[in-house]
């Protein structure tokens, strides 16, 4: 069988690529204290999975796909599917996330009743659809854990909430929302939930200022760790 999605297909698009990587935290021009400026690593992308995945994975594949088939879901919802260091990620289309949680959720032979965690990232300039939506489900029934993501654009920054499938996801997506600018449609109460309501930008963004915060100590001024002298 092909690398792909549940059943199999082909996927259009990989939902992950990359490039080498220079130093830790993409900054470039302005001093680096960290020690981490001459990092040189290489792109991480794990390839499609084929089948059979192991372990307890086709199992749960075959009774997705299943599911989804009875439910009317298109196949075409899961772009792509990676196992990697014994963790299964479904790369959702982000149009089809509520759909697909509240089937993950309600389904008796897969039974995901709890959104464990909530949280993005941001894989820089070299990614096209570069802000990731990471959704982690474990099923209490029977004790196994998934990994579901879908990607966004910075101009786009659109994904459906999740909050009427998963409460515990109002306060997590805020938090997204707060710390990488991702959009939450149909979310309660979309407010900032760490930094103050009027805050400009987005912490962990990676083309958010390095920075910090201008320190006085007895009189001399510590300046922010972007505008520090490089050491050798």
């Amino acid at each position: 069988m092909v690398p792909g999605d549940i059943q199999g297909n082909r996927p259009s698009l990989p939902m992950v690529s990359g490039r080498e990587r220079e130093g830790m935290f993409g900054v470039h021009g302005t001093g680096d204290t960290s020690g981490f400026g001459g990092l040189r690593l290489p792109a991480y992308s794990p390839a499609p999975a084929e089948r059979p995945y192991g372990g307890w994975f086709d199992d749960f594949a075959d009774e997705l796909a299943a599911t989804m088939s009875e439910k009317g879901i298109a196949s075409s919802a899961i772009r792509q599917i990676t196992v990697d260091r014994g963790e299964i990620t479904l790369y959702v289309d982000r149009g089809s996330i509520v759909e697909l949680c509240q089937t993950l959720r309600d389904a008796e032979g897969l039974r995901f009743e709890m959104l464990a965690s909530l949280s993005g990232v941001d894989y820089g300039e070299q990614v096209r659809d570069r802000l990731h939506v990471v959704y982690h489900l474990l099923s209490m029934t029977f004790r196994r854990r998934i990994r579901l993501e879908t990607s966004v654009t910075i101009d786009d920054a659109h994904v459906p909430s999740v909050v009427e499938v998963y409460p515990t996801a109002d306060w997590q997506e805020r938090e997204t929302w707060d710390m990488f600018g991702v959009i939450f449609d149909g979310h309660p109460a979309l407010t900032r939930i760490l930094m103050p309501d009027d805050w400009d930008g987005h912490p962990q963004r990676k083309d958010y200022p390095l920075g910090g915060i201008a320190v006085e100590y007895k009189g001399a001024e510590i300046p922010p760790p972007d505008q520090r002298r490089s050491y050798s």
